[in-house]
């Protein structure tokens, strides 16, 4: 196809025939065709035409498809707003690091992508990356669990969950002491901040004295399905939810759903104050943690963040509810 005839695809904005070119394109390989395209709309977009969301679908075509020259040069800030996820992931998700890393300029993002490598299992040792962006370790220590990460298409996008075991109810006790201003609670909430903020989700963590059934009696349900799991399911977990954007909010990407997941297991432990925390002593201390996940038993949807977890040692706990709706 000829740029005029892209152009004239572009002035009549003949959206499905240009959906239709970047695929041809594509399957031919002509990655400068889909650049070229992806220029046109943007320019067209500038005299007002409403061409935005085909040129961000070219990105994420390259983003996804394209050789890492040119997946590389659409991971920019700003990038893919409306994609399916962010863009480095897209183009980490089919790149290695060795390939990417000679065609990512920006600071934070090369840090995602690196990041981003590492949990797929990437060999990123010595990754010439600022370390201060996404502040765990690059690598993956061995207490914590194989994350699930997204799996992208041309049309569709999935993000799955950790399997867990099945849950069976459980009957409560009276409410025990509330803990006010926690900052573990907090960090819990936290890792479905953009559930809240960004959606149309809802969400509350408390604190108790006692154990993990009081902190969720703190919610106000009298029974409840749960089930215990261990860390690396709580990690998963944890890292799934601070990751992606909910219903209708951005999503963030797997490496930051692993710091946030850091960061609230340091706060449950008490070591934020020392942040950054030693890798084997938060995995160590975290084994001594009892985990949960649980719902109310009318768990609809993939939008749900159920979790509970006590410390016997000090005699605490805390829950995190939160829900999201499309």
């Amino acid at each position: 196809m000829s740029g005029e005839s892209i152009q004239a695809l572009v002035e009549a904005s003949d959206f499905r025939a240009l959906l239709n070119a970047i695929d041809r394109f594509v399957d031919a390989g002509d990655w400068d065709a889909i650049v070229t395209l992806r220029d046109r709309c943007n320019e067209a977009v500038e005299r007002g035409k409403q061409v935005w969301g085909v040129s961000q679908f070219a990105e994420y075509r390259l983003a996804l498809d394209a050789p890492a020259d040119y997946a590389g040069s659409v991971v920019k800030e700003g990038a893919g707003r409306y994609a399916l996820g962010p863009l480095w992931e897209v183009a980490a998700s089919k790149h290695t690091w060795a390939e990417l890393d000679p065609h990512l300029s920006d600071v934070r993002l090369r840090a995602f992508a690196a990041h981003e490598r590492a949990i797929r299992g990437d060999a990123v040792a010595g990754a010439d990356i600022d370390h201060q962006v996404v502040d765990v370790p690059l690598e993956l220590e061995a207490w914590e669990p194989p994350y699930p990460v997204a799996a992208y298409r041309s049309d569709r996008a999935s993000f799955p969950e950790r399997d867990l075991p099945e849950m069976e109810w459980v009957d409560l006790g009276d409410p025990a002491t509330p803990v006010t201003n926690d900052d573990a609670a907090e960090a819990l909430l936290d890792l479905a901040r953009s559930w809240i903020d960004d959606s149309s989700g809802r969400g509350e963590a408390r604190a108790v004295v006692g154990e993990a059934k009081d902190a969720i009696r703190a919610f106000g349900p009298k029974r409840v399905r749960m089930v215990e799991v261990e860390l690396a399911d709580a990690m998963a977990l944890m890292a799934w939810v601070g990751a992606s954007g909910g219903a209708q909010g951005k999503r963030r990407g797997t490496p930051v759903g692993r710091a946030g997941a850091w960061w609230a297991l340091a706060c449950v432990l008490g070591l934020n104050e020392e942040w950054p925390v030693d890798p084997d002593e938060l995995g160590s201390e975290g084994a001594g943690l009892r985990w949960f996940v649980w719902d109310p038993g009318d768990r609809v949807g993939g939008w749900n963040f159920y979790l509970a977890v006590e410390d016997p040692m000090d005699g605490l706990a805390w829950a995190v509810s939160v829900v999201d709706w499309k």
